[in-house]
């Protein structure tokens, strides 16, 4: 089943008065427990993609379902409680809050989800011990290492209980072994969960680990390969 789908998305930017076509007719479906990796080279739109996705940029033409939410007609209110329910985010920059701890990083969209903190400590910890980090939930963001800091970032994102986890570049700034680390433990959230996994990515890395790879180049799709079960 599709949860994912888009309908002639097209984007376009204005770059000092110069359009700039982001997105051009994006028709793209997205099944339920995708381990899905967008790749193409720098200005592809790949982040563009993955950014309407997850509502936070605007289409400028086009329709685009995620889940049962038609994400082209939510209010921006509308969009702001969809995103804290439902998606995940990983950034390549991290976006960790460098005055919280790792637990408190965690536990932050619970916080606004309005989970109680008994279940907030609980959750997050768990998922701080299931990332490799239970004995640093009290270090801040600037005692971490940097593949420490991008675990941390993949325990937030999964302390929503999101149905859809969105992925830019999350890999771009680690060693072998951490970035093989963090991808064996999305790559278990996906098979035990069923987390629906998108990345963005220019990392042969995770490309090897996806199960689909849509190619973008010019703002368009232009290759879609979907892998054997040993591919």
């Amino acid at each position: 089943m599709a949860v994912i789908m888009s309908e002639k998305i097209c984007k376009t930017y204005n770059d000092g008065g110069v359009p700039v076509k982001a997105l051009k007719d994006v028709d793209m479906e997205i099944e339920d427990g995708e381990f899905t990796a967008i790749v193409g080279p720098s200005g592809s739109g790949k982040t563009t993609l993955l950014n309407v996705i997850g509502g936070l940029d605007t289409l400028t033409s086009g329709k685009l379902r995620v889940g049962d939410k038609e994400i082209s007609e939510m209010t921006p209110n509308d969009l702001i409680e969809f995103r804290l329910n439902n998606i995940g985010f990983v950034f390549q920059a991290y976006n960790l809050i460098p005055v919280l701890t790792a637990i408190e990083n965690v536990e932050f969209i619970m916080l606004l989800q309005k989970v109680s903190k008994e279940e907030r400590r609980g959750r997050a910890r768990e998922l701080l011990k299931s990332v490799g980090l239970e004995d640093m939930i009290n270090r801040k963001p600037i005692e971490l290492s940097g593949g420490q800091q991008q675990r941390v970032a993949v325990a937030r994102a999964l302390a929503s209980r999101p149905r859809f986890v969105l992925a830019d570049e999350p890999t771009a700034n680690l060693d072998t072994a951490s970035a093989e680390n963090l991808l064996d433990i999305m790559e278990r959230m996906n098979d035990e969960h069923k987390m629906t996994f998108i990345f963005s990515t220019h990392d042969q890395r995770v490309v090897r680990r996806a199960r689909r790879v849509i190619t973008l180049k010019d703002g368009q799709v232009d290759t879609d390969e979907r892998k054997g079960e040993n591919g």
